[in-house]
């Protein structure tokens, strides 16, 4: 073992296994419910259920009833399937799917018949398809798809051959996870029968996304990004299209982004969740608007007063594949809207009456309770579903059972859960205990929560602080899988959530702008000195490890502290001065965090003061630096340079790179990546900290 500032010590004796059974290889049998939509009168939804195939990923459609009956499998293969919505008539589902097994074979919209029978392909453009939406009649379908010429390329576009050049005049040509923008997404609509024809809506030199139809068929309504300078001053609105063609027109706008259309039963208004400031710093959270959707009139907030984020999701490795599970808003009936908040960890569907005018009809309210963390949302026959953890169980499809407003209690009740499919493979493990902690900071009380080995009592055990992204995450009361794992190998883990994370109010959040490395630093050590002095960790066999902010931070903590005997940093931020550049949203990222930027000696003297690269002559911690290799969010570059700087110290680190993969390979990368990570993080941790174990070769 190794004691913090690098001088050699006793094997910690508090260390032990908690049995063979949460072990990396656990990831193989990992499943993840991914989206839902119900049908609309609410007896049962459609759940997107994925799983792992050798090196790669299936996801099937299935029929999970909400009363009484079983679940079954709808569709079936070696294929990912996603972003499932029915018909209004509840007959049909349009989704998406993939065969991972030949990536140059384009995403396709499919229809399933619900009463019976194999899925049928619409149509399956050359770029392959990002969303699709029902007509209200159920006769046709809006797509969202890539086209128009290259925006970027030099030269003919030939099959198998790189491109002669790339030309950029803006700085979005590249996002995390596809690479290369080439072409944007634009609006195309088209008959629901096989071979259809497209018949494109939208063009020009902006994208869209989250396309809606209106209830009455004729418009639909999508976000697009129209500025003068999208790419150095994000903006996006709300447009209308006409379903026949013809010339968008805006409908809604704030100051600051609108996100999430969705219009009322009755089509006379239109809600969002957007900011109404301008140029927003991440502590202005996201609210709930309502507008008329014929545009030209003011949206109004329906709780202006709710310092919490609409519209977010709890930190979490249940990432979907396919698009982005919905949050809300969605309506139920003409004078209400349901959206998930992020509140304290947990992510809860809360009901947002809404007056004649448009504007709050009355206090918003929570619908459930108990440790839910909601990450998909589904409204149908009045009925509200969540896709969530409860307590430390996999994400499962739940019910929410509501009393009538006059008759809400002040502490709602947990959801029902109504689906066995996501959660059955923890079945048979262990389960950890996870205990939430109020720690005393500078700031004030600290949340945190600690995960410890099954039946491992009060005394102290070696312990990780594990640092969630963002920073607008937050941990909740359901662990990532590393924590499973590390407290399968007998350590504590603690989850904590400082100054900067979402969920505790502007203000909590607001404190980290600018100052990174400070009351961050401060209430994380503050949560380690807590379980410390509780005699619940083990002094001398601390670890860190954080991905991406979390990785910047454990970078920070090794640079200028001694507290820990290892650390594990993961696609984290070394350097904000080239960061500022090398991100696929660094500018915007920066000014939004107010880091600084690099266009003048004060910008760069802030954005290097933030650095962990600028101590990194403090690091004497053994440090694993890992990394995806296709990481746009957090590039490579960044974890090469303090590795570059630590060898030449001739420090004690390792740098691992995982080709392909981007900034969230931990939940979504190829299996055996995923494992082959979990590995060495299991075997730094047991070499320094206290267990002899073999090195990951």
């Amino acid at each position: 073992m190794v004691r913090p500032g690098g001088q050699p010590t006793a094997p910690s004796p508090g260390i032990r296994s908690a049995g063979s059974a949460w072990t990396p290889a656990v990831v193989r049998r990992q499943v993840v419910l991914e989206d839902l939509d119900p049908l609309p009168d609410g007896r049962a939804a459609i759940v997107v259920r994925r799983t792992v195939a050798g090196l790669g990923y299936r996801a099937h459609l299935w029929w999970v009833p909400v009363g009484p009956g079983r679940a079954r499998a709808l569709t079936a293969g070696a294929v990912r399937d996603g972003s499932p919505r029915v018909s209004a008539d509840g007959r049909r589902v349009v989704f998406l799917r993939s065969w991972p097994g030949a990536p140059a074979r384009p995403t396709a919209v499919m229809v399933l018949e619900l009463a019976g029978g194999e899925p049928w392909m619409v149509v399956a453009p050359p770029r392959g398809v990002r969303e699709a939406a029902w007509a209200p009649d159920g006769r046709r379908l809006a797509l969202v798809a890539a086209a128009g010429p290259p925006r970027f390329l030099v030269g003919p576009a030939r099959a198998g051959l790189a491109p002669r050049a790339r030309r950029m005049t803006r700085i979005d040509w590249r996002v995390d996870g596809e690479g290369y923008r080439d072409h944007f997404d634009h609006c195309f609509v088209c008959a629901a029968r096989p071979g259809a024809r497209l018949r494109q809506l939208t063009r020009g030199d902006y994208g869209v996304r989250q396309v809606t139809w209106a209830p009455d068929g004729r418009r639909l309504a999508f976000v697009a990004d129209r500025g003068p300078e999208p790419d150095l001053h994000p903006r996006p609105s709300v447009w209308a299209v006409p379903a026949g063609g013809g010339t968008p027109t805006e409908l809604l706008a704030l100051r600051g982004p609108v996100e999430r259309p969705a219009f009322s039963p009755d089509g006379r208004w239109l809600a969002v969740v957007g900011v109404d400031e301008p140029e927003p710093f991440d502590d202005q959270l996201p609210q709930l608007f309502v507008g008329p959707s014929a545009g030209g009139g003011p949206a109004l907030a329906l709780a202006p007063a709710l310092d919490r984020p609409v519209g977010a999701a709890t930190e979490s490795d249940l990432c979907g594949w396919m698009g982005e599970p919905r949050t809300g808003p969605l309506w139920r009936g003409a004078a209400e809207v349901v959206a998930l908040v992020a509140d304290a960890g947990r992510g809860a569907p809360w009901s947002f009456p809404v007056g004649p005018d448009g504007g709050a009809g009355g206090p918003p309210r929570r619908l459930v309770g108990g440790d839910v963390g909601a990450y998909a949302l589904g409204l149908a026959g009045g009925r509200v579903l969540v896709l969530g953890t409860l307590g430390q169980r996999a994400g499962e499809l739940m019910a929410v059972s509501e009393a009538p407003p006059a008759r809400a209690p002040a502490s709602p009740p947990p959801p029902r859960t109504v689906s066995t499919l996501g959660a059955a493979w923890q079945r048979r493990l262990p389960r950890p205990e996870v205990a939430e902690l109020q720690v005393p900071g500078p700031g004030g009380p600290v949340a945190a929560f600690l995960v410890s080995p099954p039946g491992a009592g009060p005394g102290p055990l070696p312990t990780i602080l594990d640092i969630h992204g963002g920073p607008l995450g937050a941990w909740g009361p359901a662990p990532p899988l590393e924590a499973f794992l590390l407290a399968g190998r007998g350590y504590r883990v603690l989850l904590p959530n400082p100054r900067g994370s979402a969920g505790y109010g502007r203000a909590w959040t607001g404190a980290l702008l600018g100052a990174w490395g400070t009351v961050d630093a401060v209430d994380v050590l503050a949560a380690v000195d807590a379980v410390v002095a509780r005699g619940l960790a083990d002094a001398r066999a601390l670890g860190v490890m954080g991905l991406s902010y979390g990785g910047f931070l454990t970078q920070w903590l090794v640079a200028t502290t001694d507290r820990f005997g290892a650390a594990v940093a993961e696609n984290g931020v070394s350097n904000q001065v080239a960061a500022w550049g090398m991100c696929d949203t660094g500018p915007e990222y920066c000014r939004a965090g107010r880091l600084g930027d690099p266009l003048s000696p004060e910008g760069v003297a802030q954005l290097w003061a933030q650095s962990p690269l600028a101590h990194v002559a403090g690091v004497r911690t053994p440090l694993l630096l890992l990394q995806g290799g296709a990481d746009l969010r957090c590039p490579p570059q960044d974890s090469e340079q303090l590795f570059v700087a630590l060898r030449a110290l001739r420090r004690e680190v390792e740098y691992v790179v995982y080709p392909e993969e981007s900034h969230l390979y931990q939940a979504v990368g190829r299996p055996d990546r995923r494992i082959d990570r979990m590995e060495r993080v299991l075997a730094w941790f047991d070499r320094h900290l206290g267990r002899a174990a073999p090195a990951a070769s």
